[in-house]
Parts: structure tokens; C-alpha cells; sequence
């Protein structure tokens, strides 16, 4: 009798995790989905490193398959207030151009493609990035045809898309509000007082409140109907 053959249906994947609210709650759906996931924050010299601390709990709390801080030093670079000390963070509503100062050039291109090769490595099915379209701060690199052209380019650029293992990023958030991502992560079960989302921070994880980041995520709670759990300077 012929012993039927196994095979591996575990999913993997690799998950952008910052320590904010919004790549939080992509991890949570993409555990909720039945992946094992490879969580990579990037500490690129942003303003501060509490939300490096923040996604290390977040993937401690969620009991990921491995958790690993990439550092790059974008500060090299610098044009944006997220990592140049000469310009100042703005507060929501004191900038008028479409692209705000909070912009960091080519980020999230750098990081999918720091994400890409350990995808290959880990030989994950998907990588998920937490970024949306609707409440967000106008970041280019934000928009759906973006994320369409990087899958593109991914999976001709690497040994597995060759080959036919077809990676996909997956967007769980791209076309959702706010309170309509808070809803989702508190629906999972995810505690959102472990996240980090502020653009300046104090070090121990206290938020501005007056940064277009923490407007949004204020905004986001009292929409939701749910109880804000973050701490304010």
C-alpha cells in the first residue's frame, strides 16, 4: 500500500512591523490568517527608537516565528523631518503641500526591498505591509498602484519568482479608515496600548498629540467608539 506523501501547508510570511498601529494590525490579521510570520522592523535613525521597542513587544505579545531590527542609517541621506534634526516635525494642519515633510524618501521602496530578501531566505508565500490610502499623510508610496508595480518587480528580480514561487504583498489596510483599522485589531483581540505611532516620541513611548500621525490616530479611536489607550506626553 502506498503511504500517502506529505507536504507542508504552512504559510509564511514576512511582516513590516514598526511598532505603529497600522503594521500592529497587519500583523494581527496576518496571524489570524493562519501564517507563520518573520516580523522585520527597520531602524533607519528615525527621530526616536521607541517604537523599535514597541514592535519588539508587539511580536513578543503575538508569538511570531522570528523578530529582526534591520538597521540602516537613512540620516545619511536626511530630507525629511523624520530624520533630519535641522527640520522640525509639523504639527497636523501646518503644512499645505501634498507631500509633507514627514515624507522619507523611497522608504518604504528601501524597505520592501530589505523585506524582499528575506522573504526569499525564510521562503515565505507573502510580505504584508500595513499601508493604507485613506487616512494617511498623503506618502506616495502609500498608493495601490505602487504596491502593484513593487509585486511586479519582486517576482522578476528574485531566484523564487523565476522559479515559480510567486511572492505577493499583501495590503490588508490599503482601502480601510482608521477607526475601521482599529475595529479590525480590536475585533482580533490586539491591544493597541503596546504600539507606538507618534513621529516624536520621548523615549519612553509618550506621544506629541500634535504630529499628523497622532491626529489620525486620536482621530481613529473616537470614530471607533473605542477607548484611546495612548500615552501623551
Amino acid at each position: 500500500m502506498n503511504t500517502p506523501t506529505q507536504t507542508n501547508t504552512t504559510k509564511k510570511a514576512v511582516v513590516l512591523l514598526s511598532g505603529g498601529l497600522d503594521s500592529s494590525t497587519c500583523l494581527a490579521y496576518a496571524k489570524d490568517q493562519g501564517y507563520d510570520c518573520y516580523t522585520l522592523a527597520i531602524d533607519y535613525g528615525q527621530r526616536h527608537h521607541a517604537e523599535i521597542q514597541a514592535s519588539e513587544n508587539v511580536a513578543t505579545a503575538l508569538g511570531v516565528k522570528r523578530h529582526q531590527v534591520m538597521p540602516i542609517d537613512l540620516t545619511q541621506i536626511g530630507g525629511s523631518a523624520l530624520t533630519d534634526d535641522s527640520m522640525a516635525v509639523p504639527d497636523f494642519g501646518e503644512e499645505d503641500s501634498e507631500v509633507p515633510s514627514t515624507y522619507v524618501p523611497a522608504r518604504n521602496t528601501i524597505f520592501l526591498s530589505i523585506a524582499l530578501a528575506y522573504a526569499e531566505v525564510v521562503g515565505a508565500d507573502a510580505m504584508f505591509i500595513g499601508v493604507t490610502a485613506v487616512d494617511y499623510s498623503g506618502y506616495p508610496d502609500c498608493r495601490p498602484e505602487y504596491i502593484n508595480a513593487f509585486e511586479t518587480m519582486a517576482n522578476l528580480a528574485t531566484k523564487a519568482g523565476i522559479e515559480g514561487n510567486k511572492l505577493h504583498i499583501e495590503t490588508p489596510l490599503i482601502d480601510l479608515s482608521k477607526a475601521e483599522i482599529i475595529k479590525l485589531g480590536h475585533g482580533l483581540g490586539f491591544d493597541y496600548g503596546m504600539t507606538v505611532s507618534c513621529y516624536q516620541a520621548d523615549e519612553e513611548g509618550r506621544a506629541c498629540g500634535h504630529c499628523d500621525s497622532c491626529h489620525y490616530r486620536k482621530q481613529g479611536f473616537e470614530q471607533a467608539g473605542i477607548a484611546d489607550p495612548t500615552r501623551y506626553a
